[in-house]
């Protein structure tokens, strides 16, 4: 007899079909009741092999799969398909941010198997081998509008938006302010980079601050970096127009950061990438009023609906 059973072996077995072939061709020149003796396991069990043995030879031995034929929660087809021509719409858009735009039940590893099954292409992107500081906690801790980033975007190297831009006319350039702590959105839009659009989009964050009483009672900073839509002139002797505006509501700041360190514009600079792949490459537009409509929507998900995954999963 065996000295371990053969439920232990085949808990430890590396190849199954090994053990269970010796014990049919002991059952073919013995029987089945010595061999369940000599393998300490039952007859029904020797005869089951027995007979998967004749029907179909070696590979009648490995363990069928137990997986049921009909599971009533797994995702329906439909369902299945819609999810991956999610994908090759939004394309550069990972799991978690398609989740997100399109409201979807599943979790964000699910969606990637059913893109893995339907061989979608992966997104993964090289790795910059970049050390960056981590300022997260340090950013928890600022009050709301203590600091704001603020910078443009140029529209017309986007592929997508550039063709709808030149046949419709739409704004070439975003302006673009985001509030550091909590992460609040607001946009702008001109055609030009100029002093004066700049002055103008800062004069109406100053209304709307202003008018929700929005400005802490403490010192708060808006940066920049040095262009000359926020600083004017290279050889400028005097506050450009744009500094006034900012600094015209009291405690606040214009600052700008060092030459070339644009590593310190991160909070609004991941703005722009995150539209660039949620907005411009996706969406089509009727005319310049459908593009204002549109952006104002986007800003609003972006502020209201939208969780930020840097900053504990929660909404500006």
């Amino acid at each position: 007899m065996c000295p371990l059973s053969y439920y232990q072996i085949m808990r430890n077995c590396k190849d199954k079909r090994a053990h269970r072939y010796q014990m049919v061709q002991y059952a073919l020149s013995h029987g089945v009741k010595p061999t369940a003796r000599l393998f300490d396991t039952s007859p029904p069990v020797v005869r089951k092999w027995l007979t998967r043995f004749k029907e179909l030879g070696y590979p009648g031995l490995s363990d069928l799969s137990r997986r049921p034929h009909y599971s009533p929660r797994s995702t329906p087809q439909d369902i299945k398909d819609r999810i991956v021509g999610l994908q090759k719409k939004y394309r550069r858009l990972g799991a978690e941010q398609v989740k997100t735009l399109e409201g979807l039940s599943q979790a964000p590893k699910t969606i990637r198997k059913f893109w893995r099954e339907a061989g979608v292409a992966s997104r993964r992107r090289k790795k910059k081998y970049i050390i960056k500081q981590n300022l997260r906690e340090v950013k928890k801790k600022f009050y709301l509008f203590q600091q704001s980033c603020e910078d443009t975007k140029d529209l017309t190297d986007i592929p997508e938006y550039w063709p709808q831009m030149k046949r419709l006319n739409l704004p070439t350039v975003q302006y673009t302010r985001r509030e550091v702590s909590c992460g609040i959105l607001f946009l702008g839009f001109a055609n030009e980079l100029s002093l004066i659009h700049a002055t103008l989009f800062a004069a109406y964050i100053n209304h709307q601050m202003a008018k929700y009483k929005a400005m802490p009672d403490d010192p708060a900073y808006c940066q920049t970096d040095n262009g000359v839509e926020f600083c004017g002139s290279w050889n400028a002797k005097e506050p450009s127009a744009y500094t006034r505006t900012v600094e015209s509501l009291p405690g606040q700041t214009h600052t700008t950061i060092f030459p070339g360190a644009h590593r310190m514009q991160a909070d609004v600079e991941t703005v722009h990438g995150l539209m660039e792949t949620e907005f411009y490459e996706i969406e089509t537009f009727a005319d310049r009023a459908d593009f204002i409509s549109k952006a104002n929507t986007y800003q609003l998900f972006f502020n209201l609906e939208r969780p930020n995954t840097y900053k504990e999963h929660k909404t500006p």
